[in-house]
């Protein structure tokens, strides 16, 4: 594999002729594309490019090829592991895929629907909402995010239990590799066994195997009706037997649960302007959860009403839609809460779902041992044993004190030593990107970086592609 190079003022000339005027940006003057959301990482980059069409994107990858030159693939700059900040050797392209945000087709017939890389994750909701149909895949950054860097990162959200990830929801995909030809792989097939699944290779491969350019995605049909309830809980443990008994009772149409500390609502009524408590008492736990199918509101009041005095302490149920959407603004004020008390570490990770109640214990027992008085805040999609399991200063005092500098890594190693412990996973939705590398070399399964390796100096021969994301440069040449 080749070193890169830096780009000549030609080569950024060419790129500037090819693009014409709307389609590129010098670096200086636009922060926006060089940083994350968290402003932990800071990057750099020659020109950003916003090609509009495929065949532009894969000129620019062809040339930057041929130039040994880096691309960073840039979405909606949403990430949190800094995938698409780079931030040593050569100056990279930043390629945007901001202006290819259409929306290509819509099947009611194929149940799917056709979108371009750059396109919102909101838009591609909207577009299904008004043919009548749902595409599920929803979080909190769903009116920044886009399609592209979703499938780029695998994320998930809140309807991963019942709808599943961004690689279950996609049918298929153009991409342009890092040769610069074209993946021309936009089919709504459900059954395709020829070879192969490149697909799946692309999806969450964070940038480093190619540029998705469009994506065939799956719709379902809308449900008739929609349940929603924030119960209080005890403790974890209720949470999960909770979550059991209803999937025993209501079956598929649960399609989420959160799991949310009481910490997690004192930074959000602290913190979140007109945020208020639901409930007249604390709690210590809370899941929110929501079904979705014909009579949900019944069904759902008449399956918390058999397990009232056992399991639970209290519930609300959302009696209409602006009632429904202060709850869900309860959990999705979080992570912004979160910023504002600033964290010491915070963890995205999946845990056995059986075995989360005895993580959370055991973290919280280490947690005092090695980071003595920080607050945590644990919450997350509890159906599929995703956490974000974050440490927090004590109260009155901030996390850029030298104190918790030193702490932070110490942190980071415990929590991601319990999580290996316990057969979890270091990243369960945001990926690896440049954050997490070296724990992926610390925890990975050998055999599968070797083959990781093998597949991208065999995909990207001249290590073009998001040079120093999910694998560094020494071990993409290994």
């Amino acid at each position: 594999m080749t070193h890169l190079s830096e780009p000549s003022a030609a080569f950024l000339e060419g790129l500037r002729e090819l693009l014409g005027p709307k389609g590129w940006l010098p670096a200086d003057g636009h922060p926006g594309y060089f940083t994350e959301p968290r402003g932990k990482w800071r990057g750099r980059g020659a020109l950003i490019a916003r090609p509009i069409l495929t065949e532009e994107v894969a000129e620019v990858v062809r040339r930057c090829a041929a130039a040994g030159v880096g691309v960073v693939p840039v979405s909606g700059g949403t990430g949190l592991v800094a995938g698409q900040i780079a931030t040593d050797g050569p100056t990279p392209v930043l390629l945007s895929t901001e202006r290819m945000d259409r929306v290509r087709e819509v099947s009611r017939e194929d149940a799917a629907i056709t979108v371009e890389g750059g396109c919102v994750l909101e838009t591609v909701q909207q577009a299904a909402e008004a043919a009548g149909m749902l595409f599920p895949l929803s979080y909190a950054s769903q009116g920044s995010a886009r399609i592209g860097g979703a499938l780029a990162a695998n994320s998930g959200g809140v309807q991963v239990i019942r709808y599943g990830n961004a690689r279950d929801l996609c049918l298929g995909l153009e991409a342009v590799l890092p040769d610069g030809s074209v993946f021309h792989g936009l089919k709504s097939l459900r059954k395709d066994n020829t070879g192969y699944d490149l697909r799946n290779l692309l999806i969450g491969a964070e940038g480093t195997l190619g540029v998705i350019t469009a994506a065939t995605l799956k719709l379902f049909p809308r449900p008739a009706e929609t349940a929603t309830a924030l119960c209080a809980l005890r403790s974890p443990a209720d949470a999960l037997t909770l979550l059991r008994k209803l999937q025993e009772t209501l079956g598929e149409s649960v399609s989420a649960f959160e799991l949310i500390a009481r910490q997690g609502v004192d930074f959000v009524l602290d913190h979140i302007d007109r945020s208020r408590d639901p409930m007249e008492a604390k709690h210590p736990w809370y899941a929110l959860l929501e079904i979705g199918a014909p009579g949900a509101a019944e069904a759902l009041e008449g399956a918390l009403g058999e397990l009232w005095e056992e399991y639970l302490e209290d519930a609300v149920l959302a009696s209409n839609e602006a009632q429904r959407q202060e709850l869900w603004r309860l959990r999705e004020n979080i992570p912004l809460a979160n910023a504002e008390v600033g964290a010491i570490a915070s963890h995205d990770i999946s845990i056995p779902i059986g075995r989360i109640a005895e993580f959370i214990a055991e973290g919280d027992d280490m947690a005092r041992k090695v980071a003595p008085g920080a607050r945590i805040n644990c919450f997350g999609h509890l159906g599929d044993g995703n956490l974000h399991y974050n440490f927090y200063p004590p109260e009155g005092r901030r996390r850029d004190e030298p104190e918790f500098k030193v702490l932070a890594p110490l942190v980071t190693r415990a929590v991601h030593d319990l999580t290996h412990h316990y057969g979890g996973s270091i990243s369960a939705e945001h990926g690896i990107g440049r954050a997490k590398r070296d724990d992926l070399a610390r925890y990975g399964d050998p055999a599968k970086l070797a083959a990781m390796r093998a597949i991208k100096r065999a995909l990207d021969p001249v290590g073009i592609m998001n040079p120093g994301a999910v694998l560094s440069v020494e071990e993409e040449r290994t």
